[in-house]
């Protein structure tokens, strides 16, 4: 992370803040409004009409997707005002994905720590370092494999061989990553026993075709963060992006999209970063306008880069 801004820097953006009532409040109701299009969700997808149930299973891997990017505001502890809250909330949020919260807390943290050094990796293996090409893409967009790989930490868990691989964590922490992964496990052996009982076409729409949706969604939300930025270095004015996006892009990501501004300043409320955007614009130099610019950008980067591969590889052929 930079250092503190001086006069001639900015002069908010790294500032601190504390979780007021008024931003429990604010994410409490992000809560309740995820739980209810959830239900709708829901509902429509058990639907016989073909379209009504298909626009059900959409909204509920969108709604999929947004939970986690609820969770991350948990995993920073800037939703509510106890400490403890914040895992009560985070656990549920993830199950849909099969997301440990304090699993993904430990390494996101660390992300934060390390982002720019060669120590960096995130939760979700997609490596930003790496030359953008069109495969490399489509491999974080269909990250379905990611299950097999929490299938295998639920079945170390419950053998109480689990053990993390990116360095030391407290022997309580790994506890409850168990714990977690045990529930992942409780709730996909509680889905095959529905099928089993007679009902797979519950579980196919109300989970299995969302989660098809939602793991490409993902990726999607989270690609901005850091790719195409400069990866050698520890100033988040120029390692991460900014989009500034509209009302509803903001909501749906839970601000993700302010992302230099929660670099900046981790622990403030996700609903404060908009108020930092404006010094964002004005340092960082990763700013986009919306979310239709970077993803051009991307495809135009792809593109080129995969002609410049072919390019090399033609030439190598003629040797």
């Amino acid at each position: 992370m930079s250092a503190p801004a001086t006069h001639e820097g900015p002069q908010v953006l790294f500032r601190k803040a504390r979780v007021t009532r008024h931003d429990e409040k604010v994410f409490l109701a992000k809560l309740v409004l995820a739980a209810a299009l959830t239900a709708v969700a829901g509902y429509l997808a058990l639907q016989p009409h073909p379209v009504t149930a298909v626009l059900g299973m959409l909204l509920l891997g969108a709604m999929y997707t947004h939970m986690v990017e609820l969770q991350h505001q948990c995993l920073h502890h800037s939703a509510f005002r106890s400490p403890r809250a914040h895992r009560l909330a985070g656990v549920p949020l993830g199950l849909p994905l099969l997301v440990s919260y304090s699993h993904y807390r430990v390494r996101h943290l660390q992300h934060h720590r390390y982002l720019g050094t060669p120590q960096d990796s995130e939760f979700f293996g997609f490596d930003t370092r790496a030359p953008l090409r069109w495969k490399l893409l489509l491999r974080g967009l269909l990250d379905y494999p990611r299950v097999a790989l929490v299938l295998k930490d639920v079945a170390r868990s419950f053998s109480g061989r689990w053990s993390y691989d990116m360095g030391q964590i407290a022997e309580r922490r790994r506890r409850e990553i168990m714990a977690e992964y045990r529930l992942l496990g409780v709730l996909v052996a509680s889905l095959a026993a529905v099928c089993l009982a007679g009902h797979p076409d519950l579980v196919l729409r109300l989970w299995l075709l969302p989660l098809l949706v939602a793991v490409p969604l993902h990726f999607l939300v989270e690609l901005p963060e850091h790719i195409l930025c400069e990866t050698e270095t520890t100033d988040v004015l120029r390692n991460t992006r900014s989009i500034r996006g509209s009302a509803l892009s903001t909501w749906f990501t839970n601000g993700n999209n302010l992302h230099v501004e929660h670099h900046a300043a981790m622990v403030v409320p996700i609903n404060r970063l908009r108020e930092r955007h404006a010094e964002a614009e004005h340092f960082a130099v990763h700013v986009e306008h919306s979310y239709a610019a970077f993803f051009r950008t991307v495809a135009a980067t792809a593109r080129r880069n995969g002609k410049q591969a072919k390019a090399r590889k033609e030439r190598e052929d003629h040797r």
